[in-house]
């Protein structure tokens, strides 16, 4: 189960990447090439998005399936700890899931506006042309 949260982490780790790099202010050229990665790596990358929420429903299923301590007693202190420690992967995790999400709506959400922008830029520049 580690390696699907390492996956995730490299997932939004290159979801922010991406996303610094676009909004990173005198990129001029380069920012067009950027753009074109971006394009070819979106598609690919919404795959993210059923993985996260199969990764969400396994936190659930974990949450839904834990030992109970009703009574005092009822569980060793080793058990309570487990639970704890448990429950503290699971916030972590849920966290991770969130990020990866709201990682690929804003590269999305900026890819759609740069490229809005720099189609606007051309109409532009047509414009001018045959003015």
């Amino acid at each position: 189960m580690a390696l699907e949260w390492v996956v995730l982490g490299y997932a939004a780790a290159a979801e922010a990447i991406m996303l610094l790099l676009l909004t990173f202010p005198g990129l001029g050229r380069l920012r067009t090439g950027l753009i074109a990665v971006t394009r070819s790596v979106l598609k690919p990358m919404m795959s993210v998005v059923p993985f996260c929420l199969f990764l969400f429903l396994d936190i659930y299923w974990k949450y839904e399936t834990r030992p109970a301590c009703d009574q005092e007693h009822a569980c060793s202190p080793t058990e309570h700890l487990r639970h704890q420690k448990s429950i503290m992967k699971s916030q972590r995790n849920a966290i991770l899931i969130v990020a990866a999400l709201v990682l690929y709506w804003l590269l999305y959400s900026v890819y759609s506006l740069l490229v809005r922008i720099e189609q606007l830029g051309q109409r532009v520049e047509r414009l001018k042309r045959q003015d």
